[in-house]
């Protein structure tokens, strides 16, 4: 059995925007939403910049004690959520429960309470330890709290494999979905990281950009890049079979049609320098979808602006691709959104589905300096229209996880 996968809700919270029409407004018009950070204290942090989520309210959907239970990683998911089932027009009391799944991922999990209790056990002793500790911070928590919300009985998992989270919890999705164990899926990524001990973390093993210029601090594939910028929030998509959105006569943004999963099996921070597993992961996409590789209009790139990944994606790029690399514009939504590791893929998935419907590839901004290693069209500060077909999202993370999804615009 083999079912079409389709697209018909979406829900965002992001650095340029909290729901997913700000958040494509930003990306085509170039916003920048890093900034210095204004939820914590960083007076002793080397680095005092990130992408933050701005004026996010969860009580727009959250009561005051659902609130205070949940870590923030999991009210973004849940807000989001909330955005893509409204979007999809779902009718939830018409859905068949047992086909109903969630796939929703975080790099880290809880971080913000792991923190703050990380200091009442050291401060006020373990009697003063929440209650709530353990299910605020498990990775699931977003998963299964979606789940409950909105009585989804079908699987219900989170894969984890940092930077590619997002990736992969969709196209785990996808797969489900058109093996035929679900008809609707709610899937993607979400993090909450900005915190002293993860800014630090970070910092320490020198992945992050720290010199404290907003403007030119994620700057992927110009010479100067020297690091990531730490970002946060969450992407969500809701997925059908296309058999399923049709019958209901749901609008359909996009459908998925392809999905590659490696692993570089190299080094636990670098990717591979050969850029054999992320060629590959772009390559099982393409095979599955059963196009040639000429016929790619976009790729939105994993482009964190660290000096290898940009190199090695490049590379992977080009070995898949070939000549045909330097015709096919390449973009990083980085550049404005920071890194939001865990969920980076849900949101550039967004932006490729919103790229294919608009026919619009956004930029990567703040590029001005060419590096001569990085000689392929990164579509450079501006924006351009263009009619585009099918669209892949990269997704490299720690460990030498590499997820590529393939995306078609709907017709």
């Amino acid at each position: 059995m083999s079912n079409r996968v389709v697209i018909t809700g979406m829900g965002a919270v992001t650095p340029v925007g909290n729901d997913v029409e700000s958040f494509w407004k930003g990306i085509k018009s170039g916003t920048l939403g890093i900034d210095f950070i204004k939820s914590i204290d960083t007076s002793e942090l080397d680095v005092k910049i990130a992408g933050e989520v701005k004026d996010f309210d969860p009580q727009d959907c959250l009561d005051k004690k659902e609130t205070r239970r949940l870590d923030k990683f999991t009210q973004y998911a849940i807000v989001a959520s909330e955005e893509a089932i409204r979007n999809s027009g779902l009718n939830l009391d018409q859905i068949e429960n047992d086909r109903f799944g969630v796939m929703v991922g975080s790099g880290i999990g809880g971080f913000h309470t792991h923190e703050s209790e990380f200091k009442n056990l050291h401060n006020k002793g373990a009697k003063r330890v929440s209650p709530m500790y353990i299910p605020m911070t498990i990775i699931n928590a977003a998963a299964a709290n979606i789940a409950i919300r909105y009585k989804a009985k079908a699987i219900c998992t989170s894969a984890v494999t940092a930077c590619a989270t997002g990736t992969n919890n969709i196209g785990d999705a996808f797969r489900y979905i058109k093996d035929g164990y679900a008809d609707v899926m709610i899937c993607g990524g979400t993090e909450a990281s900005i915190t002293p001990i993860a800014i630090a973390g970070f910092s320490n093993m020198r992945a992050l950009n720290s010199d404290n210029n907003p403007k030119k601090a994620s700057i992927p594939f110009d010479k100067e890049r020297t690091g990531f910028v730490m970002g946060e929030g969450a992407g969500i998509f809701i997925i059908e079979s296309l058999e399923h959105a049709q019958k209901r006569g749901a609008k359909i943004f996009g459908e998925i049609v392809g999905y590659g999963s490696t692993c570089d099996a190299y080094h636990i921070t670098s990717p591979d320098p050969n850029g054999e597993g992320a060629a590959k992961a772009m390559s099982y996409a393409i095979k599955e979808a059963k196009i040639n590789e000429n016929e790619i209009s976009y790729i939105n790139a994993h482009g964190t602006s660290t000096t290898y990944n940009d190199l090695f994606e490049t590379i992977a790029i080009k070995k898949v691709f070939k000549e045909n690399a330097y015709n096919i514009p390449v973009s990083s939504t980085k550049s404005m959104t920071g890194h939001l590791l865990g969920a980076a893929g849900a949101i550039e998935a967004i932006v490729c589905i919103k790229a294919l419907c608009e026919g619009f590839i956004p930029p990567t901004i703040g590029y001005e300096n060419k590096d001569e290693l990085l000689d392929l069209d990164y579509v450079p500060n501006v924006g351009r229209n263009c009619d585009l077909k099918y669209a892949i999202s990269n997704s490299l993370g720690f460990g030498g996880h590499n997820a590529s999804l393939l995306f078609k615009r709907w017709e």
